[in-house]
């Protein structure tokens, strides 16, 4: 009978819009909650079918579906949280709940995922948040680099620990020596004597130690300059009696083209010159080192001018041992640790979660999601790599809920939530005036 599908209707209609109302005021409640999604809710007609030209029209109603947009992204929020992590474009970071932490292996905890999270440490050293999200990232090995891990599991994630009270120190690996010999001291006549040079150097366990460079004049027994000079370097950290590291012959040009820069280089003892690159690979006590002096005719590097013994140009790379000091991420997901003495080393890579469908993902607490069939798998990306954005620090994102718009949908489903009732109303007192009709 189209009466009773008409009340029908009308529930429907009420039932739908009630719906709507429930979507509608959890966006508006959660219009400050940072990383939250609104919730949309669509209408969707049922009819039943009637044949056609039978003059009967019988109401099928409708029904409601909602659907979290995950896709949509809100406006970046600056902090002063360093540790404060939002992702500009797409991903996601991987987080587990701080109850999983105890899970037996990685592969067992339940990912989890979300696009934004305020990570302080615990009193373990955990980064979480206070809604107990665990930030995971990929630990990095001793001299900074992230190894190989697997892209589409999260097996090789690992709880990021920041130790606040930790100290650490950088060998030095690479050292470049700019200095000028005086020409006029391999000229006939001159006394010979040789020129010391002190270089302090940091060891693996971060002592201070010194290559001591001697430079010795080849007189020139006859007229003019010899413009050979020997080069003697000593290692302190070894045994004075034999910490004699290399000893090289050093020939220097003195065409007008090319005048003062090394013409060439020849090794006595220790490691190798490579004219390429200009540089001499050393074995300190603690292990290899590069020492760099220069390519032959380079104006960088030794050089033989006047009569001055000058360093005009001495660098390293190293420090002693420091104090940490920050913890920052990087745009790449790169944790790094800042020291009082300037060493800054990489601690941690948060990698971005990515899967094909994000609207599909079961939405949880806290603004987190799991993958489901609809989403499709996860994959592990470096942050601006494939179809992912960049990690953004000291910020948060913002709701995507815009108050006006919900709002302005309030007033609409109200509306619409009391014509149905209308509807209802009606359809009841026309089926009390049938009841009359027996009277």
């Amino acid at each position: 009978m189209s009466i009773s599908s008409a009340l029908n209707a009308g529930v429907a209609g009420l039932a739908a819009n009630a719906t709507r109302l429930a979507s509608i005021s959890d966006n508006i409640a959660n219009s400050a909650t940072y990383g939250y999604k609104r919730v949309n809710t669509e209408f969707e007609s049922m009819v039943i079918n009637q044949a056609r030209g039978a003059g009967v029209y019988s109401a099928g109603g409708v029904r409601a579906t909602t659907n979290r947009l995950i896709d949509e992204r809100g406006a970046l929020v600056s902090s002063a949280n360093a540790l404060d992590i939002a992702i500009s474009g797409r991903g996601m970071l991987p987080v587990i709940q701080s109850v999983a932490l105890a899970s037996l292996g990685n592969g067992d905890r339940p990912l989890m995922m979300t696009t934004t999270g305020s990570f302080r440490t615990d009193a373990e050293g955990v980064l979480r948040t206070e809604s107990g999200l665990v930030l995971m990232g990929w630990p990095a090995s001793a001299d900074g680099t992230i190894p190989v891990m697997p892209r589409d599991t999260a097996s090789g994630l690992q709880p990021v620990v920041i130790n606040a009270n930790q100290t650490s120190a950088d060998p030095t690996k690479n050292m470049n020596l700019g200095v000028n010999l005086p020409a006029t001291d391999t000229m006939m006549g001159a006394s010979g004597t040789p020129w010391p040079l002190k270089v302090e150097y940091f060891g693996n366990l971060g002592t201070s130690e010194s290559l001591n460079f001697t430079f010795t004049p080849m007189v020139n027994t006859t007229n003019g300059m010899s413009n050979t000079w020997t080069m003697e370097i000593r290692d302190s950290a070894m045994d004075p009696a034999s910490n004699i590291i290399g000893t090289y012959e050093l020939v220097f040009d003195d065409s007008q083209t090319n005048g003062g820069t090394l013409a060439s280089v020849t090794m006595l003892t220790g490691g190798a010159y490579d004219p390429v690159t200009g540089t001499l690979a050393l074995n300190v006590e603690g292990g290899p080192m590069t020492l760099a002096i220069g390519r032959v005719g380079d104006p960088n590097g030794l050089t033989q001018l006047s009569d001055d013994f000058a360093p005009t140009n001495i660098t390293k790379d190293g420090s002693p041992v420091g104090n940490l000091t920050a913890v920052e991420i990087d745009e790449n997901g790169f944790i790094r640790a800042t020291y009082d003495t300037g060493f800054i080393r990489t601690i941690y890579q948060v990698p971005l979660v990515d899967v094909p469908n994000p609207n599909g993902l079961i939405a949880l607490n806290n603004q987190t999601y799991k993958v489901s069939p609809s989403s499709g798998s996860f994959f592990l990306w470096d942050a601006g790599d494939g179809p992912t954005g960049a990690v953004v620090g000291y910020a948060r994102e913002g709701s995507t809920t815009d108050v006006a718009a919900e709002l302005t949908d309030l007033i609409q489903t109200q509306r619409a939530y009391s014509s149905n009732a209308k509807v209802i109303q009606t359809v009841d007192e026309m089926l009390q005036e049938t009841t009359n009709i027996k009277r």
